[in-house]
């Protein structure tokens, strides 16, 4: 279905969008870390044609992960992305969506696991690394680069990272062959002057190597959409976004609001609220993201979430938290 012709009203003749911007979809991948990744195929086709009739740029769809000492039964496949389950699920691809995978430095046995491009429908490899990582983050660019595939970085956990540190990092990753560099708020810890800050030095550096800027957030301090906004006047135009907001822990800017913010008439958002309904929003019973007062706790702390998700667990199961003992444990160090 076409989205729907706009009306000329005034609020409509001083809005306009910018066509740079690419919007990337990675519900399947954040999302399959709360359920170590164990997506029906089903769901994940509803995802990838919601993405294509919205207009969506590029879909995530999982990990590189190694598979050396596997065990049976714990990831689902999207923890790997072999070709053979991507085809099984979306053919080759035969639409203007982008495809993409996430690589996490050290992570990847992505000499042997990530094909040419030539014999894979994926599109765009993104490389995870944290700051000391560095190193073998680029070595992983570099491969996926010269085995014909486009290439971002998401530098994480960067509200951890000393200044210096970063300047370093980023100084480094602005030579790499990456088209894009993301300010990744892992913890959902940032404020919008924070994120100005960080997306100003980013820009310094990628703009010089004619690079872009992306920006990743999640929600614990329900700002993911406000944060992400703030990259975008400041002239982020990579920008990551979930079907209502599907994502580890607090979950992510939600694909709803983002698409509808843009105005751009590339998108329409009808199949993507298609798609929150009917094949997300039943998710949330079981899976539990979205904010939270335990995710709004480690992220005021700008602590990584895993103690608020076993809050969060324990109440799936039955027990009872107290969100004051909570604060207290957290606020003490103690978990």
């Amino acid at each position: 279905m076409k989205p729907p012709k706009a009306k000329d009203t005034a609020t409509g003749r001083w809005l306009s969008f910018r066509p740079e911007i690419k919007v990337l979809d990675c519900t399947i991948r954040d999302g399959g870390l709360m359920n170590n990744h164990h997506f029906d195929d089903a769901i994940v086709r509803a995802v990838y044609d919601a993405c294509v009739a919205g207009g969506v740029d590029y879909m995530e769809l999982g990990y590189k992960a190694s598979r050396r000492a596997i065990k049976a039964g714990e990831h689902g496949c999207w923890k790997y992305c072999v070709e053979e389950d991507l085809r099984r699920v979306l053919g080759d691809n035969p639409t203007e969506l982008k495809l993409s995978v996430m690589a996490d430095a050290e992570r990847t046995d992505y000499h042997e696991d990530i094909p040419p491009k030539k014999d894979s429908i994926v599109d765009m490899i993104r490389v995870a690394t944290y700051i000391n990582q560095i190193a073998s983050a680029l070595d992983m660019v570099r491969d996926a680069h010269d085995k014909g595939y486009e290439t971002t970085v998401n530098l994480m956990a960067v509200s951890t990272v000393p200044d210096h540190e970063l300047e370093e990092g980023l100084s480094m990753l602005a030579q790499s062959e990456a088209k894009a560099i993301y300010v990744v708020d892992s913890f959902g810890s940032l404020y919008s002057e924070q994120v100005q800050y960080l997306v100003r030095k980013y820009l310094h550096h990628c703009k010089a190597a004619h690079k872009e800027v992306g920006v990743h957030m999640h929600d614990n301090q329900h700002l993911a959409f406000a944060n992400t906004i703030e990259g975008i006047i400041l002239g982020a135009n990579f920008l990551d976004g979930t079907m209502a907001g599907l994502g580890r822990g607090a979950g992510n800017c939600p694909m709803e609001l983002l698409l509808s913010f843009l105005h751009n008439p590339k998108y329409n958002l009808r199949p993507v609220l298609e798609c929150v309904q009917n094949t997300i929003a039943p998710l949330r019973s079981k899976l539990l993201w979205g904010f939270d007062l335990p995710y709004l706790l480690t992220g005021m702390l700008n602590q990584h979430p895993r103690a608020a998700i076993k809050f969060k667990e324990a109440e799936l199961k039955g027990a009872k938290g107290d969100i004051a003992e909570f604060y207290d444990l957290i606020t003490s160090g103690e978990v």
